[in-house]
């Protein structure tokens, strides 16, 4: 889940129809590439049970799946699941990965999780993500990461787009985590220019930033 989307008049911006009809507008969405911070974060962490929060389709999943992660994936869109277990066959690593479908405004995936990753989940419309992260940390078992990924601004190209979403800053991500006092160990909190090409093929970036904590206890 991204905000990278546009609005339906005739449906509630951020819902399961809505992004059902986003990924039906074309065969792949998403450059099928796992998102770089998190290789780069996740890459040394010896295996275990990973949460992929929003998952789209499935790039993120395929790539812990291939370093010997069991991964549970998630995604509002029943669409693109369908394209992510498609991937996962091809990766032949169908046998780590289990989909489900969850609105994170209703349900949450249940289990305890060695590392807990959200990247890029922001979405049009209501969404109550300090709460949502609030669960992701809750399910971080002890000594597990919990990762959070996510835009921190518009791109360089287009100031004023994406207006109608908060996009907060390490510092504040941290605060809606509400983590208790010497439960967690902050391990990165910053903000980082990501190299982006614009539309028109020039060279562009997008603020983004990430937040990583263990859970020590």
């Amino acid at each position: 889940m991204t905000e990278h989307a546009h609005t339906h008049d005739d449906q509630p911006a951020g819902g399961e129809e809505f992004w059902d009809d986003r990924y039906r507008e074309s065969d792949r969405i998403w450059s099928g590439n796992p998102n770089a911070v998190l290789v780069r974060e996740a890459q040394d962490l010896a295996p275990g049970r990973a949460l992929d929060l929003g998952c789209g389709e499935g790039a993120d999943a395929v790539w812990l799946a291939r370093q010997g992660w069991q991964v549970t994936a998630t995604d509002i869109s029943g669409v693109a699941l369908g394209r992510a277990a498609e991937h996962a066959a091809e990766a032949g690593v169908t046998g780590r990965v289990e989909w489900q479908r969850h609105d994170f405004a209703v349900s949450f995936p249940e289990g305890e999780f060695d590392l807990v990753s959200a990247c890029f989940l922001h979405t049009y419309g209501e969404f109550p993500r300090p709460r949502v992260l609030r669960a992701a940390a809750a399910a971080v078992a002890p000594g597990g990461i919990l990762l959070v990924v996510g835009h921190a601004g518009s791109p360089s190209w287009a100031p004023d787009a994406h207006t109608g979403i908060a996009f907060p800053t390490p510092g504040e991500v941290l605060e809606q985590l509400e983590l208790p006092e010497g439960g967690w160990e902050v391990l990165l909190a910053q903000e980082h220019a990501q190299p982006m090409k614009a539309p028109d093929g020039s060279d562009g970036s997008r603020p983004d930033n990430v937040v990583k904590v263990r859970r020590v206890r």
